[in-house]
């Protein structure tokens, strides 16, 4: 763990490997370790040096339990592109890591050489504003739901039909999901308000960054028609998607999409 002053709170800061930096932007409720089960070893391998880091809200970053924008988020990915020697730098993102990632590439983009936007958005759909709300308002009211009942929702929000199919594969993401628990931080609960937004694609018409948006085919939590969408907006982005696999493609299918972000960041 490196605890890390950076943009007025204290961001926890990872590196490993050597070569042109990638920096990796994790989503929701996620710590920045969750990229270590798949995406470091890839990148590190192929000469990179990747940095991974728990975004403000999930501990033990700083909390900001007192709520937080994604201009702070946005501020605190430039801060730790800045600490690692300024970029420009591969910026990597999903699901809020993504959106993150796309207004860094509009905020700053000379500090991101390339942007890989994966399950990513620019607007939001009632039901995907519904379902944060309704798990915000749990917390507030100090409702824990069974941690039994909180994995099969999540893998049935977060996993392919696909994936599920198979029995030993969908016990194994219950089992985890489970072991996880239920229980919001309050950070965690920060994030949560950051899902109610205007939309944004308009303004990403002005991105210049080099882009390659990554769509998971069965994701009901953020459907490839939105990623599409980010994609369509951005100059000259591309488009491609993974099929059978849902929210958590990266670790869904990490072999297909660790191969469309090496051949990304080799092009540029």
């Amino acid at each position: 763990m490196a605890l890390v002053p950076l943009n007025g709170i204290e961001l926890n800061v990872q590196t490993e490997g050597s070569g042109d930096l990638v920096v990796l932007v994790m989503g929701t409720g996620s710590p920045g370790r969750v990229w270590r089960s798949y995406q470091v070893p890839a990148l590190v391998k192929a000469g990179y040096r990747v940095a991974y880091f728990d975004n403000r809200g999930i501990r033990p970053s700083s909390e900001c339990a007192e709520g937080f924008t994604i201009d702070d988020m946005v501020a605190d990915t430039a801060a730790v592109i800045s600490h690692l020697g300024g970029g420009p730098a591969h910026v990597i993102g999903t699901s809020l890591g993504a959106r993150v990632t796309q207004e860094l590439a509009l905020a700053h983009p000379s500090l991101v050489r390339s942007a890989v936007l994966m399950a990513t958005y620019g607007r939001v759909e009632p039901v995907q504003r519904a379902w944060s709300r309704a798990v915000a308002e749990l917390h507030d009211q100090g409702t824990e739901v069974p941690a039994a009942f909180y994995a099969v929702a999540s893998v049935v929000r977060n996993l392919s039909p696909a994936t599920l199919a198979d029995p030993t594969a969908a016990n194994d993401w219950l089992q985890l999901f489970e072991f996880g628990g239920s229980a919001l931080s309050a950070g965690e609960r920060a994030q949560l308000d950051l899902a109610d937004f205007e939309s944004r694609l308009e303004a990403y018409r002005a991105i210049t960054t080099r882009t390659l948006v990554i769509g998971f085919a069965d994701d009901v939590l953020l459907p490839p028609r939105l990623s599409r969408e980010v994609a369509d907006a951005i100059p000259g982005a591309r488009y491609t998607e993974v099929a059978d696999c849902g929210h958590i493609g990266y670790l869904e299918r990490p072999d297909e999409v660790n191969a469309l972000l090496l051949e990304f960041l080799r092009e540029g």
